[in-house]
């Protein structure tokens, strides 16, 4: 059965959907999306039935329903927003879209239909910080997390909060933040398949951070810190995305600057990183995606307008090249599901 991509193409306007071959990798252009106002994040609904786009320069989300058979796009909704999100998240129930607004500070939360659009009153609007990046609900769907990088006004802190599914309100934990001892700037972060951790990409740090999260409190602690980069690297870069396979034994993380994907593998019982070094990527690779079985990684170039895919072994978690596909202008984000 195929599996379907989704590229915002910020500079043209469009959603580009492709069909992937889910053994060799290949990619079929099959479709393209108009939609407005600089598309970048784009959310999928845990169902798949529904998939979420943000248009950044109008302040606005678009809703889709998703054909299960060809995975072409409906419009079946839009709602103003209060600024321009650069992160969208669905809670473990579907019940609620999650959203953070770095220029902003804020983050806020809003209600998804039965119908699956996004309705127009959010729940929850709150004010944070300057360089709020990304948010997301763990497995219990009690808790969320917001980082906020460093520089400017960026507080360098993970914002911690109690989650409620009923009524999708955010109430401050405690402590309220957790701060990483350096400037490191976390940006976005994924969970561990199976373990009770959680890893952050830092963006002014150039690293990695692993968290432990106190499944009672939901609380992070951090354990580790690493590299993305190659030791003697002395040149400017910023990290991006970040993602875990499903198998839970390797992560990937972009550098923008050195222009490469970070590759690492995990510790099957203490979920530690140990590097296996960088791979070459296409010119500032900001957004990123593996598909579902962890087979494939497919990193686009902000700058080059090009898709590298790559081949994971599946035995050592690194990358070979395999074909680079031009896609369009500013590729923001990379989606990849089976439906």
């Amino acid at each position: 059965m195929p599996y379907y991509m989704y590229i915002t193409l910020s500079e043209e306007d469009r959603i580009a959907i492709y069909e992937m071959d889910p053994d060799s990798g290949d990619l079929q252009h099959r479709q393209d999306v108009s939609v407005e106002g600089r598309p970048a994040p784009l959310a999928l609904h845990p169902s798949k039935r529904y998939l979420y786009a943000a248009q950044r320069d109008i302040n606005m989300l678009s809703s889709f329903a998703v054909d299960q058979s060809t995975g072409s796009l409906s419009l079946i909704g839009q709602v103003s927003l209060v600024s321009d999100p650069c992160y969208l998240g669905i809670d473990r129930k579907g019940n609620y879209l999650l959203s953070a607004y770095y220029g902003a500070g804020k983050c806020a939360v809003h209600p998804i239909g039965g119908d699956g659009a996004v309705g127009g009153t959010p729940t929850e609007l709150l004010d944070t910080a300057n360089g709020a990046h990304c948010m997301q609900t763990d497995r219990s769907n009690r808790f969320a997390f917001l980082p906020h990088i460093a520089g400017g006004t960026g507080p360098n802190a993970i914002y911690q909060y109690l989650f409620d599914e009923d009524s999708g309100k955010l109430t401050p934990n405690n402590p309220a933040t957790v701060n990483p001892e350096s400037q490191v700037g976390p940006r976005h972060y994924c969970f561990h398949p199976s373990k009770d951790i959680l890893y952050f990409s830092d963006e002014q740090g150039s690293s990695v951070t692993g968290y432990h999260l106190d499944v009672d409190k939901g609380t992070l602690e951090a354990f580790q810190t690493i590299s993305t980069l190659p030791d003697g690297y002395a040149g400017k870069n910023s990290c991006a995305q970040i993602q875990i396979a499903p198998s839970g034994r390797f992560l990937y993380a972009p550098n923008r600057g050195h222009n490469s994907m970070a590759c690492f593998a995990l510790d099957a019982e203490t979920g530690r990183l140990t590097s296996l070094g960088q791979v070459p990527a296409e010119a500032i690779p900001r957004a990123f995606s593996l598909d579902p079985q962890g087979k494939f990684l497919y990193s686009a170039g902000l700058e080059s307008g090009r898709l590298a895919a790559y081949s994971i072994d599946q035995s050592g978690g690194r990358l070979s090249p395999i074909r680079v596909y031009d896609v369009g202008k500013a590729p923001m984000w990379v989606l990849i599901t089976e439906l």
